[in-house]
């Protein structure tokens, strides 16, 4: 396995009203779209006829006509009205059920992505921020779908339409439309680059919110030995207090913008007004055309107004996408040989009784670049790892598990365990527990879709963790165990897998820190058994006593291996 390569990723679209990768990552998205224009187009036809039918109303009564007369144009105007409130209700039907689909969709892709992208790519990063992204982000997709996308396609398709209408009335009025209308864009574009700015800063302060109280609320206990639960306090208000103005700048902002747009159409409706009013006293415009043109004049500029406001309520959305979008494109831009899913890859089942080869495998971490190693583990041996800390024991193993680049080669017989699934040949502890909610049976067994009862109670006897029931129910993270209980149900959940047939090789990373001398030892007992049963056992241990169990050690400081005393 080589390190990986960095694809060049696709190109931004921040700044596009539409984000095109929207359509490409969530297809229930084009449905909406169609049906959304096909809506606007029978509104805005509604619009007109709404205005026409309204002149033709006032006009006949200012003449004196009958009542009876005036019984067409009413019925036809209250249809009118109905219609025109049963396609708003329709597209707010379909806005909501649009946004609900493709936020499942985004989610799912999500999910996948970094399914994909695997633990490599996902460590650095925080996952609380993520997490954020895909719930409350992807929820204020809400807005987006049900206001602001409705009303940019209204804007599409009924601005022309009702300028063509008014230029065919009253080519004076048109041209005041066409040439007062784009001041509305500019001041959007303007207020817009300040929105997506402070929006932008909200975002990441409501994600640096999150990610800060759920790393105060993990370390409390550590928090509270040290008497810093305080400024941890104090620094969570600090945040909660940016978190606070970010809000009220974007609020400021919306009301700002909301003020300018409509100050703006306020003044060319004036104008249109005045105009006609002029020529109405003149003689030079019927009061039919002048009525209508006048009707029309503000839904000529109501679209676009409302795409402005409608833009505030979206931004919180918009800025979640792009979080997302920058995931999928992540792996998308990965190469197919690297986006695979494992159970395409491990088609080639190693020998039960294969050593793991190691050879000049040199670990990239971060910036660093690690002295190359290299081993070989035989099946009923047990490696140890030695070194100082950040020397690179750990790596070694994040780079056997698949989730952290290096050069060199790993063959697992003759196999190169890039082919493989790590789940398929690595049975791994690692020094963090890694509980599920859950019960403590379904911890051990996890991946197992037929859970073997007695391996169960099996491997936690051989992992020194018997005391716990297999019923017992745990929370979040393994909430209701302690530190050293939490660490040997994971100790306990590699051998599972070992003693159910799922991994031929099992891998420790200081599975006896917490534990006390005499525990630790009945803990090198359970992994000498495994070993001399025929399993390939590979230990990080700072522990001395762990010598006493190896067959060989690798120390990283000199790279050399050391035989240990041959056992009978």
């Amino acid at each position: 396995m080589n390190q990986e390569s960095d694809a060049e990723a696709p190109p931004r679209t921040r700044g596009a009203p539409v984000d095109p990768r929207l359509l490409r990552y969530a297809s229930a998205s084009r449905a909406f779209f169609a049906a959304i224009a096909i809506i606007a187009l029978l509104q805005t036809a509604l619009i007109v006829a709404f205005a026409w039918l309204l002149t033709r109303a006032i006009v006949t009564a200012i003449d004196g006509e009958p009542v009876q007369s005036l019984a067409p144009t009413l019925a036809l105007l209250a249809a009118v009205v109905a219609a025109r409130s049963l396609l708003l209700w329709a597209r707010e039907s379909i806005a909501a059920r649009a946004a609900s689909r493709v936020q499942t969709q985004l989610r799912s892709a999500l999910v996948k992505a970094v399914g994909e992208l695997g633990p490599g790519w996902l460590g650095p990063r925080n996952s609380t921020e993520l997490a954020v992204t895909a719930g409350r982000g992807l929820d204020a997709l809400e807005a987006y779908f049900g206001r602001y996308l409705p009303q940019l396609v209204q804007t599409a398709i009924a601005t022309p339409v009702l300028i063509i209408v008014m230029w065919w009335s009253d080519w004076i009025s048109g041209l005041t439309v066409v040439l007062t209308l784009p001041l509305i864009p500019i001041f959007m574009v303007l207020i817009g680059l300040a929105t997506q700015k402070v929006q932008r800063q909200q975002w990441k302060t409501l994600q640096h919110l999150a990610s800060r109280f759920a790393d105060t609320v993990q370390g409390l206990a550590t928090l509270k030995i040290f008497g810093r639960q305080h400024r941890a306090v104090a620094s969570i208000e600090r945040v909660t207090n940016d978190y606070r103005r970010e809000t009220m700048r974007v609020l400021r902002v919306s009301f700002l913008s909301g003020f300018a747009l409509e100050f703006l159409a306020s003044i060319s409706v004036a104008i249109i007004a005045v105009s006609i009013g002029f020529r109405l006293i003149d003689g030079a415009m019927l009061l039919t055309v002048g009525l209508f043109v006048l009707l029309l004049a503000p839904e000529a500029y109501l679209p676009l107004r409302q795409v402005g406001v409608q833009f505030h309520a979206a931004a919180e959305g918009v800025a979640a996408t792009d979080d997302v979008f920058e995931v999928l494109d992540a792996a998308r831009s990965r190469p197919s040989s690297e986006a695979q899913p494992s159970r395409e890859r491990s088609r080639v089942r190693p020998a039960p009784t294969a050593s793991l080869r190691v050879a000049s495998l040199q670990v990239s971490y971060g910036d660093r670049v690690l002295p190359p190693v290299t081993f070989t583990a035989r099946p009923g041996s047990v490696t140890l790892f030695e070194g100082a800390s950040g020397a690179g024991k750990s790596s070694i193993f994040a780079a056997l598990r698949g989730v952290a680049a290096f050069s060199g080669s790993a063959h697992l017989g003759d196999t190169d365990i890039g082919a493989l699934s790590p789940s398929e040949w690595l049975a791994w502890a690692g020094q963090q527990a890694g509980l599920l909610a859950g019960t403590v049976r379904e911890n051990v067994a996890l991946g197992d879709p037929a859970i073997d009862e007695a391996m169960v109670t099996g491997a936690l006897a051989l992992a020194c963790a018997d005391e716990v029931h297999p019923d017992v129910e745990l929370g979040v993270q393994g909430a209701g165990l302690s530190g050293g209980q939490a660490h040997r149900i994971a100790v306990a959940r590699a051998f599972y897998r070992h003693l159910r047939g799922f991994a031929d090789v099992i891998a420790l990373d200081e599975p006896s820190a917490a534990l006390d001398f005499e525990t630790e030892n009945r803990l090198w007992t359970s992994v000498r058994t495994l070993a001399d049963r025929g399993a390939v056992v590979l230990l990080i241990s700072h522990r001395s006593t762990a010598r006493t169990v190896a067959d060989q050690t690798v120390s990283l400081a000199s790279s050399s291996i050391t035989p240990m005393q041959v056992r009978s």
